[in-house]
Formats: structure tokens, sequence, C-alpha cells
């Protein structure tokens, strides 16, 4: 047997088509018409709410960025949104085409760069992970430091996060190739004699170097950020920037939690379809059977459905996401009304913010009057102090600082340099 294979197509090699690998398992008796049906209906459900999750909190982002919020954290929280997406857009798809499917129809470019572009994605959540494990464990040592970081350097970390993880699975699309089987073609790893054992150690160190180094090294800085945050402090501003630090930091650390479990099944069973082709080549001696169809699909739900459970997480633990949500939320959902005409209780003609002289002696009357009249002059007096510079509250009540003002006005007891209207009291002394 001079092929390395396993019963993944664009990363299981159609295993719903080579059910020679369950031979004797229990699960047999299923019909591949019916998974053949499901798999893409929860694919599909997946990639639907997914993009719109991924693109939604991408685009919150990019609005922060823009509002003059941008930070390295950020920036990789980003990231790992653009890497889901790319996975919800370009890789979805041809799985669920090529499960609904007995045999490989989606042409030799597609089996060539689809395992590969996956795995490529894979690696830079992973990879990203790490870095902004490092990036929060020293930011919670130091909150209160401002640190400047411009656009060029955020992109130098994307470029070389993504050139490491394009490279890491470059083995999987230069033997990746279509072969014809007993249903037809189908997309298989094919690994020539003289490779097998550079393929032998290379399906031990891959998952190694994608997915426990950078795990283990995040989750160690999680929890040394997580301990720094527990150190309590005495001032009040610390104090809040310590309750900040806390949540960004359970945020990132439950994103790396949810990564590390849902990602495992999937490497188990990709080390599993490896070892069980490389002990078929070596001899019935050391024979490993595959694992079951429906262990290798659940493992791979688990791994899409992470692209779906990314951006909830960030939703649920981050005040400034949420806001985010809400605002985007009444944008698209609030509709401007035109301004409400005055009804026909409210005046419709303004009064004059300073009385005229001419009219100042019957004025100081009416306001002495006032004084022990009813309820709506009392309203309309309060309404003419509030277009005199006064203020009257929502009931149409004379506030305490606009009786004052009135009462040092007949009692005199006010500076003439003071009062506001001057010749009020020059027509008054005039008269006397």
């Amino acid at each position: 047997m001079n092929k390395l294979s396993g019963n993944n197509s664009t990363g299981m090699n159609s295993s719903l088509t080579k059910w020679s690998f369950n031979d004797g398992g229990s699960f047999q008796h299923l019909d591949p018409s019916e998974l053949r049906v499901l798999v893409p209906a929860i694919l599909g459900i997946i990639c639907v709410l997914g993009l719109a999750c991924n693109l939604t909190a991408m685009a919150i982002l990019f609005s922060n960025a823009h509002k003059g919020k941008l930070s390295l954290i950020n920036s990789l929280i980003f990231n790992l949104m653009f890497a889901d997406s790319l996975v919800l857009l370009f890789t979805v798809p041809f799985r669920a085409a090529s499960y609904s499917r007995a045999s490989w129809t989606l042409g030799w470019v597609v089996c060539k760069t689809s395992n590969w572009f996956f795995h490529s994605c894979l690696a830079a959540k992973s990879f990203t992970v790490a870095v902004m494990a490092k990036a929060c464990y020293r930011y919670v040592s130091n909150p209160t430091k401002q640190v400047s970081i411009h656009l060029g350097s955020i992109l130098v970390v994307f470029f070389f996060i993504w050139l490491s993880a394009c490279s890491v699975p470059i083995p999987l699309w230069l033997f990746a190739t279509l072969q014809r089987g007993l249903h037809g073609l189908m997309c298989v790893l094919h690994v020539p004699p003289e490779a097998w054992g550079f393929m032998f150690v290379y399906i031990k160190a891959y998952p190694l170097g994608v997915y426990c180094a950078p795990l283990s090294f995040s989750l160690m800085y999680f929890w040394k950020a997580y301990s720094q945050c527990q150190r309590r402090t005495s001032k009040t501003q610390n104090l809040r920037t310590q309750i900040r630090s806390r949540k960004l930091t359970l945020m990132l650390f439950n994103l790396t939690i949810a990564t590390a479990i849902l990602w495992l099944p999937q490497w188990v069973v990709w080390v599993w379809e490896r070892l069980s082709a490389d002990g078929a080549t070596g001899g019935s001696q050391n024979f490993i059977s595959p694992p079951p169809v429906l262990i290798a699909l659940s493992a791979q739900l688990l791994t899409f459905s992470l692209s779906l459970i990314n951006p909830l997480i960030v939703v649920c633990l981050s005040e400034e996401f949420r806001e985010g949500y809400r605002g985007l939320w009444r944008r698209l959902t609030l509709r401007k009304h035109p301004p409400s005409k005055p009804g026909p209780h409210k005046p419709t003609s303004l009064q004059s913010p300073c009385p005229r002289p001419e009219t100042s002696g019957q004025q100081r009357s009416e306001r002495s009057i006032g004084s022990s009249s009813t309820k709506p002059e009392t309203s309309r007096d309060a309404q003419g102090a509030v277009r005199g510079g006064g203020d009257v509250d929502k009931d149409g009540l004379i506030l305490p600082d606009v009786e004052q003002f009135w009462h040092e006005r007949e009692s005199g007891s006010h500076l003439d340099e003071n009062d506001p209207v001057p010749w009020d009291h020059q027509d008054h002394h005039e008269r006397n």
C-alpha cells in the first residue's frame, strides 16, 4: 500500500464513502444517505450563524479602531475572527458539498488546497491565541502604563502569524491528490515510499507544534495573568483598572479553554487516522483500526462549531462588545421620527425675555398679586420667569432661586449693578 490515507477527504478523505474503515464497527447499520443530508444541514447552520456573528464582531472592532481605540489585544481578536470567517466561508461549504456526494466532484485544485487551507487557518488561530496570551499578561502586569502601538506593527505581527501558519501544513498540500476508488474519485493523502519516514515523524510533530505547544503556552500565561489580577490594590483608580484587567483575562482565558476542548477530538482523530494508515503500510502486525465514522464526523463538527462559539464568548463576556452590538442594533432597527408639533396646551407665543419699561409697573403689580393667586397664574409667571432667565420644574412650579430673585427685587435688597432690568427701577424713580 503506497499511500498514507485516512478517512478524511478534505480533511477526512470522503469518510462517508470509505466504509471499509468501519468494518466490524458499531455504526455499520446506519444508512450513509442519512448522513449525507444531516451533516451538510448542520454545517450550513453553523456557516450562516457563524459568519453573521464573526462579521458583526469584526465590524465593531474595525469601528473602534477607526475611532482611535487601536490596541494589540483587540487586533488579535480581530485576527481570530478573521480566521474563523475564512474557515466558514471557504472550508465549510466545500466540506458540506463533499459529504453530500458519494465521490469527489470538486476538482483537483480544491482537493489540493482545501485541506491545506483549513489547517492553515487552524494554525493561525492557535498562534494568535498564543500571542494574545502574552499580550494579555504584559497588559495585566502594568495596566496603568500607556502603550501606543502603530498599525504597521500590528500588520507585521499578522504577517508572521499567517506566514508560519501557512508554512506548517505544506506537506498536506504536497501529498494531496485524487485517486479512483470503489465509488469513484476520492481526495486522499498519497505519500510516496521515500517520504514515509518523514511523514511518520510529521504526523506526531505537527499536532505538538500547532495544538499542544501554543495552547499550553497560552494557558500558562493566562494563569499568570489571572493570578496577577487577584492581587488587591488600595487606590480606587487602580482598583477599576484591576477589575477591567480581570474581565479581559477571563474572556481570553475562556476563548483558550473553548479552543482546547473543541479541538481535542479533531486532533485525536487526525493522529488516529494517520497511525492506522501507517500501520496498514507496515503489515498486519502493526495494524491499527481506523476511527469510527461518527467519531470522525463529530470531531469535525466540533471543530467547525468553534468558529461560531468564539464570537459568542466575546459578546457574553465583554461589555465593550455588548455596547457595540446594542448600538449597531439601534442603528439598524430604530427609525428617525419627525419632531412632534406642539399641542394646544402649550403656549404658542414667546414672551419678551425682559419686560419693557412702559409695562414694568403693571408687571410689578401682577407679580405682587400673583403671590396669592391661583395655580394657573403661578404657572404663567413661572413660564415668564423661565424666559427671563429663571428656572422652573416640570410641574410648572417656580424654583427657589426664582422666588428669591423676585423677592429681592420687591424688597430692594439687590445691588443696582446686579439688576438685570435697570430701566425698571429708573422709571420707578422718575415717577416718584
